[in-house]
């Protein structure tokens, strides 16, 4: 065997399946090897966000790392945007980059550059330059110890090309799988104890806090707390949360500080779980960046190298809520829209028409403010979000999320300023005959940023500034992009079309595009009343506070 064809056995014994590839001349044995390699399914992306977003969205969903294969540093800082959101989102991602043969740097040829530095932006548990053929496939079993651990990680294994092609390849046995600890039971037994003080607490849930065991376990210590003073609430952006009917309803951290303050206020014991202490988004001016309430005493059950699951569990047998029947989510959707579309309306559309086990992506930024609302009640579903903040997500997490789980539907909810971002994904899951239905909501405008210009306390836009955050002149169509790359689309702009439009889209195998043609969600008085509102929850009354937030973004 060459180091190509030895790498892939190693990898395909380890269980990786799939490979998102975008490769280049170093790439071409690693490339040639892939026929030989039939349990290794390789899909080609035609832009390194998409292959690194594909594997992303697969690994949430499959709980295991899929192979990027990306050539020279160029095309890694390509993919760098949807890596960063893995890294964020704690995903594991065996990410492969091809360089220049070893004895080929020396002479600083076009495409050379220092791709280790590159890499550690995303893979700072591991970067590794493979020296030699007979030691590529350890250093890729090394690379797969580290991804799929806790927490996952992108591990970045670089691949000279005279590695690849060398003789002598000697593949490697799998590793074991990772065994990670629980919470410590001193850990526990503190925490018990804050509990049982009855004061306000807040289980924060994030990774793999918000699968169905480990909801169920935080659902049965809120019910059994004394006086209901324990609240679940999940990160802000989770990587993958369970939801729907049957399940208990954890509302999530408010993109908006000011609205995240509402949420934690007056909590004395924040009780982190898979998760990190909130913290806003951006700085501004004359706001505090840490979320957490004066006076509140922050306590970590998990950290993300721990079990999280079982950590719940032995809160709960410490509490004595092993036993508890815990509220859980009625069934109830939305009635069916009508009239002219909103994104609202679209949100209510598809919490009306969701199917049973479906995967929803929301990548829709202010358009879907009432999605969570829309679909708390409909059947059994995941949801991906945006972990890292790095827009161009939603599209590619579809591609690997319907790879992962070829018989479940896949609904991506994408803006239209994100989804030209990585719009080469719908090639991809035409290619591929993948069941994802984008939904693109088109309002021609980057309606989060005109939200943050206020909120910066940017002086009053001109036309020139203005101009940056708006998508008019050209208006894009997105039904005529997909059906340039082979995924059958229409357009709506009533909510009657758009429904129908959606009932064909998820009976009909393979990609389908729906352009919804909305307003923007946040525009003339709402714009403009917002930041004032903002800045006003902090002096108004608890209630008042929660019911202005909730009307807002529920």
């Amino acid at each position: 065997m060459n180091g190509a064809q030895a790498l892939l056995k190693t990898l395909a014994d380890a269980g990786v399946e799939v490979c998102f590839s975008n490769p280049g001349t170093s790439e071409m044995h690693f490339v040639a090897a892939l026929d030989g390699e039939t349990r290794m399914r390789a899909v080609l992306c035609l832009f390194e966000g998409v292959a690194t977003g594909a594997a992303d969205g697969y690994a949430r969903m499959a709980g295991k790392p899929a192979a990027v294969l990306l050539h020279l540093g160029c095309g890694l800082g390509n993919g760098l945007a949807n890596l960063h959101n893995a890294r964020k989102g704690k995903v594991p991602v065996l990410n492969i980059v091809g360089d220049h043969a070893t004895w080929h740097v020396q002479y600083d040829a076009q495409l050379q550059s220092d791709i280790e530095t590159v890499a550690r932006n995303v893979s700072p548990g591991f970067v590794r330059t493979s020296q030699s053929t007979a030691a590529l496939c350890q250093d890729a079993v090394d690379a797969l110890v580290a991804a799929r651990g806790l927490p996952g990680q992108v591990a970045t294994l670089i691949l000279p090309a005279d590695v690849s092609w060398g003789e002598g390849g000697q593949p490697c046995p799998p590793p074991p799988a990772p065994t990670p600890p629980p919470a410590h039971e001193a850990t526990v037994q503190a925490i018990a104890q804050a509990i049982r003080g009855s004061e306000k607490t807040v289980l924060l849930l994030g990774g793999q806090a918000l699968r169905e065991a480990a909801l169920l376990d935080a659902a049965r210590i809120a019910a059994h707390a004394p006086q209901g003073s324990v609240q679940l609430l999940a990160e802000v952006f989770p990587t993958r949360m369970e939801r729907g009917a049957g399940l208990p309803f954890v509302e999530r951290v408010a993109y908006l500080a000011e609205m995240a303050g509402v949420q934690l206020a007056g909590v004395r014991h924040l009780v982190l779980v898979d998760s990190k202490s909130p913290v806003s988004f951006f700085a501004y001016p004359g706001k505090a960046s840490d979320l957490v309430p004066a006076g509140c005493t922050v306590h970590t059950l998990a950290a993300p190298e721990q079990d999280a699951a079982a950590s719940l569990a032995r809160l709960a047998q410490a509490l004595g809520a092993s036993g508890v029947q815990p509220p859980l989510q009625p069934a109830q959707r939305p009635d069916r829209p009508r009239g002219l579309l909103t994104a609202p309306k679209v949100c209510k559309a598809v919490g009306h028409l969701l199917p049973e086990n479906a995967i929803l992506i929301d990548e829709a930024i202010t358009s879907g403010l009432m999605l969570n609302v829309m679909t708390a009640g409909c059947p059994r579903h995941d949801l991906l979000t945006l972990t890292g903040g790095a827009i161009g997500q939603g599209l590619p997490n579809a591609v690997g999320a319907a790879i992962a789980c070829p018989d479940r539907p896949v609904i991506a909810l994408i803006g239209d300023g994100t989804a030209m971002y990585t719009i080469q994904a719908l090639w991809s899951m035409a290619r591929e005959q993948l069941n994802v239905t984008a939904i693109v909501f088109n309002n021609a405008s980057y309606s989060v940023l005109n939200v943050e210009l206020d909120r910066v306390g940017a002086e009053e836009g001109g036309a020139k500034a203005r101009a940056q955050l708006d998508l008019h002149g050209p208006v894009l169509n997105f039904a005529q992009l997909a059906q340039g790359m082979g995924v059958h689309a229409v357009r709506a702009s009533t909510a009657e079309d758009f429904c129908t439009a959606l009932e064909y889209a998820l009976a009909q195998p393979g990609p389908h595009l729906i352009e919804a043609l909305v307003p923007e969600s946040l525009s003339g008085a709402k714009r403009k009343v917002l930041p004032w509102l903002l800045r006003s929850l902090p002096s108004l009354p608890p209630a008042v506070a929660r019911a202005l937030k909730k009307k807002v973004a529920p």
